[in-house]
């Protein structure tokens, strides 16, 4: 039995769902017969480039299409697994023999972008002097990668995943027609898990349509799928954003232990953050992309607990602290003569709507550059040569780094350091270092030691696994 991604498959121009700013134009086109020697299809993956250009393919030669046929005339190529030179001149050489039993002979190359630059070199020069009876019909994921060489000679349609309405729309009949009996809410989660695919929502569909002989309910999609309810990744932002390192190791831990895999729990806050961006998930956003395996469950912990902690994966996969607010060297603000130094300006009152302290720093995280706008606040001067600085914080000291020595002089100026202690409050320490000290040479580190005593004593785990355990 087919599957129904495939069952599904449109076989004319007029049954695809979702694309009109491409199957418009394409039947126009037949219609004046006005075809191009050159099609280059772009759009994310399962949104239907190669099953349009099955259906041109087809249409252009006046073949009936039946998903299982094959017709000599229409030949299709891997670019991932046929992108060499040698392919190319292969091409090259056959495309020159007569199409057999229609007008044209069509060439669809899919995934178009991943030939060498030296089989695109050999590609370009058939599309630059093409027989008349030769078609390319290109598809690809990246566009990017492709030369421009290339897409000049082409003619370009962007394809776009399915708008939420239109795929429910889509899918509900589809289970309509299969008998398939499913609540909304669990149509809409499969939706949403879908992202815009209509091959990869079709193939959920299937893979969940035999979850009940009865009706299949949003709890059986949530549990087949391994997925977080909406209300606890509500919960994970809320204390996220409020800094509660302990509850959020709490709920993380909940949904590990519960089976949601940490890759998952990444794509959901991803989903969620993206729908109702706020600044403060900002940070969390960037890094959550990141959160996969080897270790997929400590680069989640480390994103939600340590925002800016200077805390990051190396390459082996490895926890390593990271070196941030280092800033392009300036010229030194002085007032006077230059020996008299910074310290001898008026400070400015801090501002009631500066950052507190508390802000800056909370748990194992710290914001830098919090911290340099609040100095600045109190005295700019002395927060331009913070933007000189390099810095580290372990938990209860900030060591700053000094990109010069006359930095360090400036900085460790009797008034200047009253300004960074004001600015970075109470119950942490400041540590400055000499010129050529580096962040990494500092010996203690107490968000390593957190987030191994977070999870069970050991900073690496195998290949991923829960932590928590």
């Amino acid at each position: 039995m087919k599957s129904l991604y495939r069952r599904y498959r449109p076989t004319k121009l007029t049954e695809v769902i979702g694309q009109e700013q491409v199957t418009k134009p394409l039947n126009n086109s037949l219609k004046n017969g006005k075809i191009s020697h050159a099609y280059l299809f772009v759009g994310p993956r399962g949104c239907g480039k190669t099953s349009v250009a099955r259906i041109l393919a087809h249409e252009v030669n006046g073949f009936k299409y039946e998903i299982e046929d094959d017709y000599v005339d229409i030949i299709e190529i891997d670019g991932a697994s046929n992108r060499g030179i040698d392919n190319i001149r292969e091409l090259r050489e056959k495309v020159m023999i007569a199409p057999t039993s229609g007008k044209y002979k069509i060439y669809i190359i899919d995934e178009v972008h991943m030939l060498t630059k030296e089989a695109f070199n050999a590609l370009l020069k058939t599309l630059e002097e093409p027989p008349k009876h030769a078609i390319f019909i290109m598809a690809t994921t990246d566009a990017y990668k492709v030369p421009v060489t290339i897409t000049s000679r082409a003619q370009v349609y962007t394809f776009k995943l399915a708008s939420f309405d239109v795929m429910f729309d889509f899918l509900k009949n589809v289970a309509k027609k299969e008998k398939i009996k499913i609540t909304d809410e669990a149509l809409e989660i499969i939706v949403k898990r879908g992202g815009g695919s209509f091959r990869d929502t079709l193939s959920l569909l299937d893979q969940l349509s035999t979850l009940s002989n009865d009706e299949i309910t949003a709890d059986m999609v949530v549990k087949a799928m391994g997925l977080p309810q909406d209300e606890k990744i509500a919960e994970l932002l809320d204390v996220y954003t409020d800094g509660y390192v302990v509850k959020i190791t709490t709920i993380l831990k909940d949904l590990l232990s519960s089976g949601v895999k940490a890759e998952t729990l990444a794509e959901e806050l991803i989903a969620t953050i993206v729908a109702k961006p706020k600044s403060e998930l900002m940070s969390l956003l960037a890094k959550l992309p990141e959160v996969k395996a080897p270790f997929a469950e400590a680069r989640l912990l480390v994103a939600l607990t340590c925002r800016q902690s200077g805390i990051a994966f190396s390459r082996d996969g490895s926890l390593r602290p990271v070196v941030t607010g280092e800033a392009p060297s300036s010229s030194v603000v002085t007032s006077g003569s230059p020996r008299k130094g910074i310290s001898r300006l008026p400070s400015k009152k801090p501002s009631l709507a500066g950052p507190s302290p508390e802000k800056i720093r909370s748990g194992c995280q710290f914001d830098w550059g919090e911290f340099v706008e609040r100095v600045k606040e109190l005295n700019d001067a002395v927060g331009m040569q913070l933007k000189k600085a390099k810095y580290e914080f372990d938990g209860d000291t900030l060591h700053i780094y000094p990109m010069k020595k006359i930095i360090k002089t400036i900085l460790s100026r009797d008034n200047n350091k009253k300004i960074l202690v004001d600015a970075v409050g109470e119950n942490v320490k400041i540590t400055m270092h000499n010129e050529n000290d580096k962040p990494s040479n500092t010996k203690k580190d107490a968000v390593l030691d957190q987030i191994s005593d977070i999870m069970g004593g050991e900073v690496q785990n195998d290949r991923g696994g829960n932590p928590f355990q």
